[in-house]
């Protein structure tokens, strides 16, 4: 065998162990993935003042229920598309939701225990795992964290808000 042939047989072994060795590690990390849309359940929010969390929805029973303008509690049925839950799927998972502490609550002092301040309890519910976010509208604690809870909240809500106007 020429020098060449060896060099190129070698480059081949290298990066076809390669190649295959990523195959079958991301193949694996893929199927194992504890958030799959396909394995996915429900989602389930609620939100108001800790004293009386009267807004909720819950994609599985399709209940519904708003405080309005009136102040009555109004209940009702509500259907998310399935393209509305994959977009709640995928923006939970380009927020990182999976990574967010599940304990976003202000720590109770006396300076704000008078204070209504929104609290917001959102689910995100699997065959096997799900993720439950619990998270107070002035947390003070890591920013980024914050943001991303915030914005998978804001985008949930607003799906449910595009449903219910159609």
């Amino acid at each position: 065998m020429s020098k060449r042939a060896k060099a190129i047989f070698l480059g081949l072994c290298i990066i076809g162990s390669f190649f295959i060795y990523c195959v079958y590690y991301y193949s694996n990390m893929v199927k194992n993935a504890p958030f799959r849309y396909s394995d996915f359940e429900y989602v389930s929010i609620q939100y108001g003042v800790p004293d009386s969390m009267l807004n909720s929805y819950h994609s599985a029973t399709q209940d519904y229920q708003y405080l309005n303008r009136d102040n009555e509690v109004v209940k009702k049925k509500l259907k998310l598309s399935d393209d509305d839950l994959l977009i709640l799927h995928r923006k939970a998972m380009e927020m990182g939701f999976w990574n967010i502490d599940e304990d976003l609550k202000t720590p109770r002092t006396d300076s704000i225990e008078g204070r209504n301040v929104p609290r917001y309890i959102l689910e995100y519910k699997y065959k096997e795992k799900g993720k439950t976010v619990t998270m107070d509208a002035d947390y003070p604690g890591n920013q980024k964290m914050m943001d991303a809870a915030k914005t998978t909240i804001e985008t949930v809500l607003e799906r449910i808000n595009i449903a219910n106007a159609r």
